[in-house]
C-alpha cells in the first residue's frame, strides 16, 4: 500500500510540474503575441497620421502638393497649314447670321477677337482692322465667314472694328491709321489689315464680283490688302486728308511706289472675292479733291500720315468676337 501510494504521489507530482510547466508557456506566448500585437498597433497609428489615405474627419491633412509639370513647349506652326480646305462657296443668306451663333461656332475665339493655334506658335501675329460706321449686317457676314478661315491659316490674330463716331463726312485712310495705333496698344503685331505678310506689300483682293472678277487696273491697291509693320511705317502710313469716298487707295500706292517697293498678289483665283451689295453711305460722297491729292502724294506724304494722327478713343469695347474702338476723328475740313 505505502509503495502504491508512493508511485501515485510520484506520479501526482510529475503531471503537476507538466501542467506548471504548460500554464508557463501559454502565458509566455500570450505575452509574446500580446506585445507584438501592440507595436503592430501603434506603427498603424503612427502610419494614419502620416498617410494621407487615413485621417480623422476633424482633421483631414494637408492635400498632397504636386510639382508643377513643366510647360510643354510648342512647335512653330508650318509654313502651309495642314487644316485648309480649299475655295469656300460664300452666300450672304437672309436673314444674317446670328453673333451668338457665331461664337458658338468657334470657342477658340478669345475676348476681343483674339486667337492662337492652340498647337503650335503661329508665324504671323495678324491684326485684322476694319473701317466702320453704319454697317452692322455686313459685320456679321464677315465674322461668320473670316473667323473659321483665319483660325485654320493658324494665325495669332485680332480683329479690330474701328468705328468713327458721329455723321461727319467719312474717312477710311484714318480710320486705318487710328486702327493700326490702338492695335499695337495690345500687342505686338508684325503684319496689318489680313491674311499673312509678304516681302512686299500684298494685295489680296485682285478678283472682284464688282469688277467682273478682274483687276481694274494695275495700281490698284483697294478692297483688302496687307503690309507689315516695317512697311507701313516707311511710307508714314495712310493718309489722314482723304475725307469722302476715292483716291486714299492710289495715294498708297503711290507712296509704296516711291519708297521702291512693289506689290504682291495671289493668283485670281485664290484672290476671289465676293462684295455685299449695298448702296452709298451717306457722309461718304466722292472726294472731290482726290485727283489733285494723288497727283501730289511724293510732297504730302512726308508730313501726312502717322506722323500727323489726331483722334479721341470715345469708347473701347472687348467683344466676343471683335474689339470694336468708337473714335472722334475729328471734323472734315469746310469745303472751298
Amino acid at each position: 500500500m505505502a509503495a502504491d501510494a508512493s508511485l501515485s504521489f510520484n506520479l501526482l507530482h510529475r503531471t503537476c510540474k507538466l501542467v506548471v510547466l504548460l500554464c508557463f508557456l501559454h502565458i509566455t506566448v500570450t505575452l509574446f503575441f500580446y506585445v507584438r500585437s501592440s507595436d503592430d498597433r501603434f506603427a498603424f497609428a503612427q502610419n494614419q497620421q502620416h498617410n494621407p489615405r487615413f485621417f480623422s474627419s476633424n482633421n483631414p491633412p494637408e492635400p498632397e502638393k504636386k510639382a508643377p509639370e513643366p510647360e510643354k513647349k510648342l512647335e512653330k506652326c508650318p509654313e502651309t497649314s495642314p487644316l485648309l480646305v480649299g475655295p469656300l462657296r460664300v452666300e450672304f443668306m437672309k436673314p444674317s447670321p446670328v453673333l451668338e451663333q457665331v461664337k458658338k461656332d468657334n470657342p477658340r475665339v478669345a475676348s476681343g477677337g483674339r486667337f492662337r493655334p492652340p498647337d503650335c506658335v503661329a508665324l504671323q501675329k495678324v491684326a485684322i482692322i476694319i473701317p466702320f460706321r453704319n454697317r452692322d449686317e455686313h459685320l456679321k457676314y464677315w465674322l461668320y465667314y473670316l473667323h473659321p478661315i483665319l483660325q485654320r491659316q493658324q494665325l495669332d490674330y485680332g480683329i479690330y472694328v474701328i468705328n468713327q463716331d458721329g455723321d461727319a463726312t467719312f474717312n477710311r485712310a484714318k480710320l486705318l491709321n487710328i486702327g493700326y495705333t490702338e492695335a499695337l496698344k495690345d500687342y505686338d503685331y508684325e503684319c496689318f489689315v489680313f491674311s499673312d505678310c509678304f516681302s512686299q506689300p500684298r494685295h489680296l483682293s485682285v478678283s472682284m464680283d464688282k469688277f467682273g472678277f478682274r483687276l481694274p487696273y494695275n495700281q490698284y491697291f483697294g478692297g483688302v490688302s496687307s503690309m507689315s509693320k516695317e512697311q507701313y511705317l516707311k511710307i508714314n502710313g495712310f493718309p489722314n486728308n482723304y475725307w469722302g469716298w476715292g483716291g486714299e487707295d492710289d495715294d498708297i500706292f503711290n507712296r509704296l511706289a516711291s519708297k521702291g517697293m512693289s506689290i504682291s498678289r495671289p493668283s485670281g483665283e485664290v484672290g476671289k472675292c465676293r462684295m455685299i451689295r449695298h448702296e452709298r453711305d451717306q457722309k461718304n460722297d466722292p472726294n472731290p479733291q482726290r485727283f489733285n491729292r494723288i497727283a501730289h502724294t511724293r510732297e504730302t506724304m512726308h508730313t501726312d500720315g502717322i506722323n500727323s494722327l489726331k483722334y479721341s478713343v470715345v469708347k473701347t469695347e472687348r467683344l466676343d468676337l471683335f474689339t470694336r474702338i468708337t473714335v472722334d476723328v475729328g471734323p472734315a475740313p469746310k469745303k472751298r
